[in-house]
């Protein structure tokens, strides 16, 4: 079942330069050649010189296969009467005004080759992150709709776009921008006259940025929010194709709410071993390792469709080596880490055999410096400790416990360690039974997001916790500024504090 791919995507988002004009030229011919095709090399020139970050585009493992124009305008300039030719100083950005208040989205083009891979979305991410960096009041683009040519000779434009807007039609532009949280202003008459497909008429659609401060210009943010789910799993025997809808489910829901991670429960692959139910226990898991390969190829595409950071739980995985409990980091960006398991509970070795790993890692993230420790793991504070002297902003803890007490352990040792590293510690376990599943029978969880003890956080440390045995999903915010204030002002201390004159924790493995 190893299901390996012949390769493997890895997505990377940076600033176009001049050197990108043939890739950029060839993509826009497909994508635009029905409305005038690609730009020129000189107007291209021109829009990079005049504001060159706010022209951005997408490798895949070194090949520029997306990408996304943009200037900003003071927007009461131009009203909402413009045409494109108007707000684009004829295509050279000569209207690109560095003091105005709003980011005029002009083109985003994606290589038909990569559709599905939902690039368009990110790229309106990184325009969202861009005008949030730049303080500007709002985000407004003028929307094709190539779909209303089809529909010309019976519906009005505003009746096809109200259409659209209520799920009734289909628009492959405007339906876009509307899932991702535009709204429309008003149809605008001749906004590109050669525009055939769309009749001329377009849709002048706004994003509002709820960060925009008037008061000051906030340049060059680093992320400071980030968004994570938890998925709280039920136990159910399925399919390997019922395991991946499950998976997709959950991927797609807590993407929706635009979160930087999801996190799954340890052994979230356990309902497979349900057909192997005769097998002894240690033949049973050894089976189920036989899968791991395979659900992390889903898990890693997920991540680059979704645009998501997938800590994809825990599998078990069989090699010369021995039997290992692995958590797979599946980044957005096409690139992949493992976590091992390093205490091993004493069930896990006496049923199944199985051994922990020597290395404890941290994962550098689009989000923020992370850690992964696998259930057991988190009972141990040396492997936290020692996270947060590597500046861990977040640890995560995919567990699976049987019982009540069992999950005490874990997630009171998981809500101590947020207190005494003064980090976020987000843990997912999971719920439900799997009659005929030795070893993996019964299931208890309370999945939940812990947070130091201080002003700043809340007043239990506890910034959601889910409904105990219950199907369910948490989504946060996390303040990662928040953590830099309590580890220099807080009203405790707890790294700064510490007496290393009498005491180290110290990682002996080399």
């Amino acid at each position: 079942m190893s299901n390996k791919k012949d390769s493997l995507h890895k997505l990377h988002l940076r600033n176009l330069n001049m050197d990108d004009y043939t890739d950029v030229k060839r993509i826009m011919n497909k994508v635009y050649s029905n409305a005038g095709g690609a730009w020129t090399k000189d107007e291209f020139k021109s829009i990079l010189k005049r504001f060159p970050e706010g022209q951005i585009c997408i490798e895949d493992n070194g090949k520029l296969i997306a990408g996304s124009f943009s200037l900003i305008v003071n927007y009461a300039d131009y009203g909402d009467n413009h045409s494109y030719k108007e707000i684009t100083g004829n295509g050279m950005l000569s209207t690109h005004n560095p003091k105005g208040d709003t980011l005029y989205g002009i083109d985003i083009f994606v290589d038909p080759e990569y559709a599905g891979m939902r690039l368009g979305r990110r790229l309106y991410d990184a325009r969202k992150e861009l005008c949030e960096n730049l303080n500007l009041r709002k985000i407004v683009v003028g929307g094709r709709i190539p779909g209303y040519k089809k529909y010309s000779k019976d519906l009005s434009p505003r009746e096809y776009i109200e259409q659209v807007r209520e799920k009734e039609l289909y628009d492959p532009i405007l339906t876009f921008q509307l899932n991702n949280d535009f709204h429309i202003r008003k149809v605008l008459t001749n906004y590109l006259p050669d525009d055939k497909e769309s009749k001329s008429y377009a849709t002048l659609l706004e994003w509002l940025n709820v960060y925009y401060d008037d008061s000051d210009k906030l340049i060059g943010l680093n992320k400071t929010l980030v968004r994570l789910g938890v998925v709280q799993w039920k136990m159910r025997r399925s399919t390997l194709e019922e395991l991946y809808q499950n998976i997709e489910f959950f991927v797609d829901t807590i993407s929706g709410y635009k979160a930087d991670f999801v996190l799954f429960p340890e052994f979230f692959n356990a309902p497979l071993m349900a057909n192997y139910n005769k097998a002894s226990a240690a033949d049973a898991v050894r089976s189920l390792a036989e899968y791991t390969e395979a659900i992390k190829n889903k898990m890693m595409d997920l991540a680059l469709s979704y645009n998501i950071n997938i800590i994809a739980g825990s599998m078990p995985l069989y090699t010369d080596d021995g039997l290992f409990n692995v958590s797979y980091l599946c980044r957005r960006d096409g690139t992949i880490d493992v976590q091992y398991k390093l205490h091993v509970t004493p069930d896990e070795q006496t049923h199944w055999g199985m051994r922990g790993g020597d290395k404890l890692k941290v994962f550098n993230t689009d989000a923020g410096r992370i850690g992964i420790l696998i259930c057991y793991d988190v009972e141990f504070p040396e492997l936290s400790r020692i996270l947060a002297e590597q500046q861990v902003d977040i640890i995560f803890v995919p567990y699976w416990t049987d019982t009540r007490n069992s999950y005490l352990r874990v997630s009171r040792c998981a809500q101590a360690r947020a207190i005494e590293n003064e980090c976020f510690v987000a843990t997912a376990g999971s719920i439900g039974n799997l009659p005929g599943v030795e070893n993996m029978d019964i299931q208890y969880a309370q999945s939940a997001i812990y947070s130091p003890s201080d002003f700043n956080f809340p007043p239990d440390a506890i910034v959601a916790d889910a409904t105990p045995n219950s199907e369910t999903t948490l989504v946060v915010d996390l303040d990662l500024s928040l953590l830099k204030r309590v580890r220099s002002q807080g009203s405790v201390r707890n790294l700064e504090s510490r007496r290393k004159d009498l005491y180290a924790v110290t990682w002996l493995k080399k």
